[in-house]
């Protein structure tokens, strides 16, 4: 059993990947770290968990723990993968991992240097809607794939929440617009080559509130918006030549709507519908992450590599937002 140890009590933590290790067939929870030790303790009750820790260094230090999970805000991201890994821990960090690509590469040279796993929590990428969805892309199920559409919305105007304060990373492309990046590149193996793009920012937050995309993958193009002053909405579709795919709920399965993939065939008007019931999607990353940890095979998991190459196009969005221009990514 993979022993985690988890940084901070942040929602995220509690109410999904807390729950996930504990449901998970080869994981288990040790240690639960925050900088109020009471919170650290209120936590560790609530899910039984054997040990609080005070700090966040002390986690780090302990003997009790093979793999940090780090949820915290994130301007915290990079930080603490580094100290983790340079602590000789395993880690897995939300997403994003990093503001900028660029900032990415220091995570990789610490996860070289330390031989540990470093994998930032897609945890989309784990679930069997999108490894059907691969598939059938790749079978030829819509003939040739001509446009992607993607969209994730959401409404918070909240000014004491983090997703509304730019110098803890908040705003919509870092929050949920590596969704419909990460997801299209996931299904298709295909990389972009530029975007053009619209932002808009917020007066009083200063954060991305709105984002509209049109990149260009070559042999497809995808269009995607994403807000955070929006009504709830999530959808992906992928449109070919004989056929279409579309999700109903593409990241959040349960929260926005039920995970079911639809195939459309073009040429004579039918359709199948494919339902992935009970699945847990951050369970199912758990696992993964706990049998490449002990077998040294990382071909499951999301890589930093992978990281960089969605981070770049996430840069080149805001790159073309500001300049009005096509951008390379």
């Amino acid at each position: 059993m993979l022993r985690w140890g988890i940084l901070s009590t942040a929602k995220i933590g509690i109410e999904h990947v807390i729950p996930a290790v504990l449901s998970s067939n080869n994981s288990v929870i040790t240690a639960i770290a925050s900088r109020d030790l009471s919170r650290a303790q209120n936590v560790t009750k609530q899910f039984a968990v054997p040990t609080a820790f005070g700090s966040y260094e002390e986690l780090l230090e302990s003997d009790l723990v093979d793999a940090i999970y780090i949820p915290l805000v994130t301007s915290q991201h990079v930080e603490w993968s580094i100290k983790a890994a340079n602590s000789g821990k395993h880690v897995l960090c939300e997403k994003p991992i990093a503001l900028a690509a660029k900032e990415i590469d220091a995570i990789v040279e610490a996860r070289d240097r330390n031989n540990v796993l470093v994998s930032e929590a897609f945890m989309v990428t784990y679930h069997s809607q999108w490894h059907k969805v691969r598939s059938l892309i790749s079978e030829g199920a819509i003939g040739t794939l001509k446009h992607v559409q993607g969209a994730f919305t959401y409404f918070n105007q909240d000014a004491d929440n983090m997703r509304n304060k730019p110098e803890l990373g908040g705003g919509a492309l870092p929050d949920i617009g590596v969704y419909p990046t990460v997801t299209t590149r996931f299904a298709t193996g295909v990389e972009p080559i530029r975007v053009s793009a619209t932002v808009e920012r917020d007066a009083n937050f200063g954060t991305d509130t709105y984002a509209s995309c049109r990149a260009d993958f070559g042999s497809f193009e995808m269009s995607m918006y994403v807000s955070t002053q929006m009504a709830l909405r999530q959808e992906m579709a992928f449109h070919g030549d004989k056929g279409w795919i579309e999700m109903a709920a593409p990241f959040n399965a349960g929260l926005y709507d039920a995970d079911v993939v639809t195939l459309h065939n073009g040429d004579h008007g039918e359709t199948q519908s494919f339902r992935f019931a009970g699945v847990n999607q951050y369970q199912l990353q758990i696992e993964a992450f706990a049998r490449a940890v002990r077998s040294g095979d990382n071909s499951e998991m999301f890589s930093l590599e992978d990281s960089i190459k969605n981070q770049k196009l996430i840069d080149a969005i805001y790159a073309a937002g500001k300049s009005g221009n096509w951008e390379a990514v």
